[in-house]
């Protein structure tokens, strides 16, 4: 249900990117229109997202519902034919196109419609979408949702790790941003067994505090105890505050290296599984990397 609920939210933030890009709906911009269609029967239905939308000024506005599905359900068909018969009862003068998006992790069983009720409609399997298709879009919610598609043979530890890299990028200011798109990520990988890839580059690209680490610590005490000596040798009272202070600067210089070390091997690592599938300037770009750093990866 939690994958659901994730899902459907993505899919309404990328309402224009899914009807242009993967449905290939031209559409006038901003001339989509969210629509109401709660129903109330014994239970309490409503269709995930249908929308009024027009693609280019000489033709009428029209319906699109798009239903989202995480597993194969064996009345799914009727389930479509009901929000069809309650659309159509809503808005009887205007046309409507139907489409089920299938973002589970078995195989698509379901099938597009009743046939003997001359019943269709369109069904999209996100396995089958290649995955730059989304991540090209560049937004957080597109790369959340990539996860999902075709990796057309790319390795999935690059993929995730240039979706995880990607999110902190755009999100970085905004840290509680970031770990909610991080939250959607894992939810959705379990859709592709991708969980401990995920989890493996989350830990790569973690930003630790460096006062926490015990190599800051220890850092940090060496030079405490090398200041303390220095000082006891100069006079009490002046050599324990001067040693303190060189103590804990030195400590902290140390970490620093060792950190922006560790970071560097990072970036590099990532920047060589991604050349051959962006060009040199997106890697250096991407990674804070000069052209000739990049260069060398080849």
């Amino acid at each position: 249900m939690q994958k659901d609920i994730v899902t459907k939210s993505l899919i309404e933030a990328l309402a224009t990117c899914l009807v242009t890009r993967l449905l290939k709906i031209p559409v006038i911009p901003g001339s989509i229109e969210w629509l109401d269609t709660e129903q109330h029967r014994v239970e309490n239905r409503r269709a995930d997202m249908v929308v009024r939308l027009q693609s280019d000024e000489n033709t009428a506005p029209a319906l699109l519902h798009l239903e989202i599905q995480n597993n194969n359900h064996a009345q799914m068909p009727l389930r479509m034919l009901r929000y069809y018969t309650d659309i159509r009862l809503r808005w009887p003068q205007e046309p409507l196109r139907q489409y089920l998006i299938y973002t589970g992790k078995e195989r698509l069983t379901m099938p597009a419609g009743l046939p003997e009720f001359n019943y269709h409609y369109e069904l999209i399997d996100m396995r089958t979408i290649d995955c730059a298709l989304l991540l090209s879009e560049d937004t957080p919610d597109a790369l959340v949702l990539a996860i999902l598609c075709d990796f057309k043979g790319r390795a999935a530890q690059d993929i995730v790790g240039y979706i995880i890299k990607r999110l902190y990028q755009l999100t970085r200011e905004r840290d509680d941003t970031f770990r909610r798109y991080l939250h959607m990520l894992e939810l959705l990988s379990e859709n592709r067994d991708l969980q401990d890839t995920v989890k493996e580059t989350e830990q790569m690209l973690t930003d630790f505090n460096i006062e926490r680490l015990p190599s800051f610590q220890i850092a940090t005490q060496r030079g405490l105890a090398q200041g303390l000596e220095q000082g006891l040798e100069q006079g009490l009272e002046q050599g324990l505050e001067q040693g303190m202070e060189r103590g804990v600067e030195q400590g902290r210089k140390l970490e620093r290296n060792a950190a922006q070390a560790r970071d560097y091997a990072n970036r590099l690592s990532f920047a060589t599984r991604l050349i051959g599938q962006l060009d040199d300037q997106q890697i250096a770009e991407l990674f804070d990397l000069t052209p000739q750093e990049v260069a060398a990866l080849h």
